[in-house]
């Protein structure tokens, strides 16, 4: 136990102005001289010891009513290590512009507002913290250690505005299943190593605008299974590796409008993720894939220049679609531009593969929008990208299907054929007469309704069978139209088949 009388002066005017909460400066006011990164050249007069520190916050100088008890510090040294690990701390614990020579031990301590900030310190430690309150380290800088919050329960927000951490290894914060009733508000963070918030919940949002973490050839941000309302990474927000939001639940905004994603392999992982309104126009093309296999969108915004080579689309839902720059903007009468399902279909064209569900997906919400007409246009090149999958024999049939039908999307098609092979036989057959099969019987000769009669399969108008031909060239035209009449009989069928089937 500390005497008052092996007390330094620093630590003296600490120890005095503890119980009614007073804060003690023992900076300089000249910023360079107050910078706490150069704080281990400041000398006893701004030092105090860790175990001052300690000692009044579990209960030492706490003999004055009718004060509320407080430790606030500024602009000071403090050597050793301050290990609060498991105690109940009571008081409130401010430091500011101070320089830590060791790492903040608070593991399974029970604490109220906890703010460290303008400060220096090697590494925070507070797993199985309960903290009721903030915890505020905004501006400071954790170098030499991470930030550690792994299963640790917030009552209010954790605030790293403007704040630098570095951790020695992959991460920079750990905060798997961190519990928090509040946000984490993270503008301007920059981190060496990643950020780790597996299975967190965190239903005020995080916010993240124009944070930069830095784990370059590994994950950047590690959000998988968390629950919030709000993931913002917006505004010049940029991670050197990948952002993996696996199985995420995001009941609002999800937005990276002006980040830079710069991943290796993946630069995004979003499989079965699960988000209200999801906003993807980043400043530049990613680096690495976007995943977005079986996530959900209830909105989707994205634009042109947010796509890298490589999109994993397979089972990704959405509810609404739409490009976020202007030029693919509805104008005033709900009408898309032009080039809007062509920019849709190259977006579908970067999925590896062939896949049936993202052309589907994509035709379904033009259905939903009333554009029938894009709809059929999407299934069509759907019906192409498949075509590619197939043998030999089955990409000979669904050639003839394209191009006489369009795979039953374009049914007119059928009608041209059916209008230029007419009028081809007409033609050839008004250049020469036939023999009759049985001479004085039968209906006269019509170029017009034999041809007619040749390529109509089904049931007959007394024509072709009442004549023949000696001309060898007309009689195999003949056959040909009866084999082009099957043909194109056939694949109307199949499209007009595959047509209602999809209706």
């Amino acid at each position: 136990m500390l005497s008052y009388s092996e007390l330094t002066p620093p630590e003296r005017a600490l120890w005095d102005a503890f119980p009614k909460g007073h804060r003690v400066d023992l900076s300089t006011g000249m910023p360079e001289a107050d910078d706490p990164a150069a704080g281990e050249e400041w000398g006893p007069e701004r030092t105090v010891r860790a175990a001052v520190v300690a000692a009044l916050l579990l209960g030492g100088n706490h003999d004055r009513s009718g004060a509320v008890a407080a430790l606030r510090l500024a602009g000071t040294r403090i050597t050793g290590r301050l290990d609060l690990s498991g105690t109940e701390i009571c008081h409130t614990f401010s430091l500011e512009g101070c320089r830590l020579d060791e790492a903040v031990n608070v593991y399974g301590a029970t604490t109220g507002t906890m703010a460290i900030t303008d400060s220096w310190v090697p590494g925070i430690d507070a797993e199985l913290a309960r903290i009721g309150g903030d915890l505020d380290l905004r501006r400071s800088a954790l170098e030499g250690g991470p930030l550690v919050l792994a299963n640790a329960h917030v009552a209010g927000n954790l605030l790293l505005t403007d704040a630098r951490i570095s951790g020695p290894g992959e991460w920079a914060v750990l905060a798997g299943s961190l519990i928090l009733e509040g946000g984490v508000f993270g503008e301007r963070l920059t981190t060496q190593g990643g950020l780790r918030l597996p299975g967190a919940h965190i239903p005020s949002g995080l916010f993240l605008q124009a944070a930069r973490l830095e784990n370059a050839g590994g994950v950047a941000l590690a959000a998988g299974g968390v629950v919030t309302s709000t993931v913002d990474c917006s505004q010049g927000f940029t991670a050197q590796g990948e952002v993996r939001l696996r199985r995420a639940r995001i009941e609002g905004l999800l937005t990276f409008e002006g980040a830079c994603l710069n991943g290796g392999g993946i630069a995004l992982d979003c499989i079965a993720m699960q988000v209200a309104d999801f906003d993807f126009r980043t400043a530049a093309p990613l680096s690495g894939s976007v995943d977005l296999r079986f996530a959900q969108a209830a909105w989707f915004q994205d634009s042109e220049r947010s796509w890298p080579g490589k999109v994993l689309l397979d089972g990704f839902g959405y509810g609404s679609i739409r490009f976020g720059d202007a030029s693919s903007a509805a104008d005033d009468g709900g009408t898309l531009a032009r080039d809007d399902v062509a920019r849709r279909l190259a977006w579908i064209r970067r999925n590896p593969g062939y896949s049936p569900q993202p052309y589907e997906e994509l035709a379904g919400w033009y259905r939903q929008i009333g554009h029938d007409d894009d709809a059929r246009r999407v299934l069509l090149i759907k019906q192409r990208h498949r075509r590619r999958t197939l043998s030999l024999p089955a990409r000979a049939w669904g050639h003839l299907l394209d191009v006489t039908v369009g795979y039953g999307y374009r049914p007119w098609l059928a009608g041209v054929w059916l209008l230029i092979l007419t009028l081809l036989g007409t033609l050839a057959f008004r250049t020469q007469s036939p023999t009759p099969v049985k001479q004085g019987e039968g209906a006269p000769f019509q170029p017009l309704v034999y041809t007619l009669d040749l390529l109509i399969p089904i049931g007959g108008l007394g024509q072709r069978t009442g004549w023949y031909w000696s001309n060898d060239f007309l009689q195999w035209l003949a056959y040909l139209l009866i084999a082009f009449g099957w043909m194109l009989t056939t694949a109307v069928i199949a499209g007009v088949t595959r047509t209602l089937q999809k209706n």
